[in-house]
């Protein structure tokens, strides 16, 4: 079993989906969690409630990650509630699906700022306490096979995923010593974001996957998260980890 016990993880958009799935699972494992949201504050309120039935600290934090001067303000936040920070999970994402060709320059900014430049921010300002953490701290950033496969209406955010992964690595080069930086790259999760393709993009994601059938859920990719936030990936270092059932093995 993986304890995490003692260590405070901040995880973005973590009120639904993916993100509460990530948290609730580091709870499970011990640790304290800075749950952070922007819209979804009752569905942020009650994950903080379960988190604490579980014996953990859980402080809520509402900020647009996308805005330099909220990841700021959330990181001050975490030094002086918790003057600790061992774990960063970047999980919000945004972007609607449309042609690369209808994309404005206002359109392509906002995504890329959100996906892509938040994570930098992120990393740049938590790095004082993530430095301090005892053990390896952990930065995990969520992917999606866009990143690496062409998907209809989906190239602005797939472009963004491409981004995030190779800015991870430059990061894990840059930092290398003290902190673990990697990406989980997770094949189709219904979630509220996602829900909008209809069941056939489900369906035939499902029939591409080689693990007997079952659909990919939102706590299989939190599993992939708790063990690149635990001591047995310090050896995993600058990497993309598929969580995806074997599906992206057959392309798009």
């Amino acid at each position: 079993m993986i304890d995490l016990g003692g260590r405070v993880a901040l995880v973005t958009g973590s009120s639904r989906g993916i993100g509460r799935a990530c948290a609730l699972r580091l709870a499970q494992a011990g640790c304290d969690l800075v749950l952070n949201y922007l819209n979804s504050g009752v569905e942020a309120r009650q994950l903080a409630e379960e988190v604490r039935q579980m014996g953990r600290r859980a402080a809520l934090v509402k900020a647009d990650v996308s805005e330099p001067e909220d990841i700021e303000a959330m990181l001050a936040f975490v030094q002086n509630q918790f003057a600790q920070l061992d774990i960063l999970v970047s999980n919000v994402a945004t972007g609607a699906f449309r042609p690369l060709l209808s994309t404005s320059t206002q359109q392509f900014n906002s995504v890329m700022g959100t996906n892509v430049m938040a994570m930098l921010h992120l990393v740049r300002g938590a790095l004082p306490l993530l430095e301090r953490s005892q053990g390896r701290a952990k930065v995990v950033a969520i992917s999606s096979h866009g990143s690496d496969q062409a998907l209809s209406h989906y190239g602005l955010i797939g472009a963004s995923k491409a981004a995030l992964e190779a800015l991870t690595r430059h990061l894990a080069l840059e930092i290398q010593q003290k902190v673990n930086l990697n990406v989980v790259l997770a094949g189709l999760v219904e979630t509220d974001s996602t829900r909008m393709l209809g069941t056939e993009a489900f369906r035939a994601h499902t029939s591409r996957m080689m693990v007997g059938g079952r659909p990919l859920q939102a706590d299989d990719v939190a599993n992939a998260v708790l063990f690149l936030c635990s001591p047995l990936s310090d050896l995993v270092q600058g990497q993309t980890l598929v969580v995806d059932g074997g599906a992206g093995i057959h392309g798009s």
